[in-house]
C-alpha cells in the first residue's frame, strides 16, 4: 500500500507531462491554434471538457503563439443539473467564461418519444447554439473534448451502422463554413484523461439526460473495444494509427483513387445490361443502409 502511495506523485507528474505533450503534438500536427486565435472551450461538466480546459490553459502560458481562451457552458435547463457548481469551478480557474441558458431540454422531451435516445437531437440543438454564439462573439476556434477513444468508437459506429469508412477528424470546418472545430485531445487516451480528472479533482457532472445510455450503439462499441484492449493491449492505439496511414489505392472508393484509369488503354466499357443499375455489392450496401435507417 505504501509503495503504491510513494509512486502516485511521480506517476501523476508523468501523466500530466504525457497529456500536455500529446495535446501539443496534436495542435502542431493539425495546426489547430494560430497566433491571435480566440479559442472557445466547450465545457459540458464532463471529465473530458474539464481536462481539455485545464491542459489548454497550462499550454497557453508557455505556447509559442499568443491566443486567448474562453470557457463556454450551455445550460440546457435540465432539471437537477448543478449549474451553480460549474459556475463556481469556472470562477475559481480565473479563465474567462460564459454560461448560455437555452431550454433545449423541453424541446427534446417534447419531440422524442419516451424511452428513445435523445442524444442525436440534443447534440444538434447544442451545436447550433454554440456555433451561433461563436460567430456572434468573434470566436475563431471551437475546442471540443473528444479524445482518441471517441474517434475510434466513431469509426466503428460509421462502419457498422452506416456503411461508411469515416471517423471524427481532429480539425474540421463546420457545415456552415463559419466555424473551425478542433479536438486537441485527439491523441490522448480516455484512460489517461480519467486518471487526470481524478488527480485534478475536477467536479465531474454525469450526463443523465438520455436515461438509457447503456443501450446506445456507442456504448456497445465502447464495450467491444474495451474487450479488445484487455485481450490485446494497445489495440485501440493501433486502430487510431491506421487513420493516419490511409492507403486509398488499397480500398475501393473510386472517388479517392482512379481505378478506372489504372492500366487502361481503352475507354471504359459498360458490362452491365442496360437498366440493370449498379453492381450487386453496391445494392447490398444500400439495402443495409435502408435497414439501419
Amino acid at each position: 500500500m505504501s509503495n503504491k502511495g510513494d509512486k502516485t506523485p511521480r506517476e501523476g507528474h508523468k501523466l500530466r507531462k504525457r497529456l500536455r505533450r500529446e495535446t501539443g503534438r496534436a495542435i502542431t500536427d493539425f495546426q489547430m491554434i494560430e497566433n491571435g486565435d480566440r479559442v472557445m472551450v466547450c465545457v459540458s461538466g464532463g471529465k473530458d471538457s474539464f481536462a481539455l480546459l485545464d491542459i489548454l490553459e497550462r499550454l497557453r502560458q508557455r505556447a509559442p503563439v499568443s491566443f486567448s481562451l474562453t470557457a463556454v457552458h450551455l445550460d440546457q435547463c435540465q432539471p437537477g443539473f448543478p449549474v451553480a457548481q460549474l459556475r463556481d469551478y469556472l470562477t475559481d480557474t480565473g479563465i474567462p467564461f460564459q454560461i448560455i441558458s437555452e431550454d433545449t431540454y423541453s424541446i427534446v422531451k417534447r419531440v422524442i418519444p419516451e424511452g428513445r435516445t435523445m442524444c442525436s437531437l440534443c447534440s444538434r440543438l447544442r451545436r447550433g447554439i454554440l456555433y451561433r454564439f461563436a460567430r456572434e462573439t468573434g470566436i475563431t476556434r471551437i475546442a471540443l473534448g473528444h479524445h482518441r477513444d471517441d474517434i475510434v468508437e466513431t469509426l466503428f459506429l460509421n462502419l457498422f451502422y452506416s456503411g461508411q469508412l469515416k471517423a471524427m477528424p481532429p480539425k474540421l470546418l463546420s457545415d456552415d463554413g463559419h466555424n473551425v472545430v478542433i479536438r486537441p485531445l485527439a491523441y490522448c487516451s480516455e484512460a489517461d484523461i480519467s486518471r487526470y480528472a481524478a488527480l485534478q479533482e475536477f467536479p465531474v457532472i454525469p450526463c443523465g439526460l438520455c436515461g438509457s445510455q447503456d443501450q446506445l450503439q456507442r456504448q456497445t462499441i465502447k464495450q467491444m473495444l474495451s474487450h479488445w484492449e484487455k485481450e490485446h493491449p494497445g489495440r485501440v492505439a493501433t486502430i487510431f494509427r491506421s487513420l493516419t496511414r490511409v492507403a486509398p489505392s488499397q480500398l475501393a472508393d473510386r472517388n479517392l483513387f482512379d481505378f478506372v484509369a489504372l492500366g487502361a488503354s481503352q475507354p471504359p466499357t459498360q458490362w452491365l445490361p442496360e437498366g440493370t443499375g449498379r453492381a450487386t455489392t453496391a445494392t447490398a450496401g444500400d439495402e443495409m443502409l435502408d435497414q439501419v435507417s
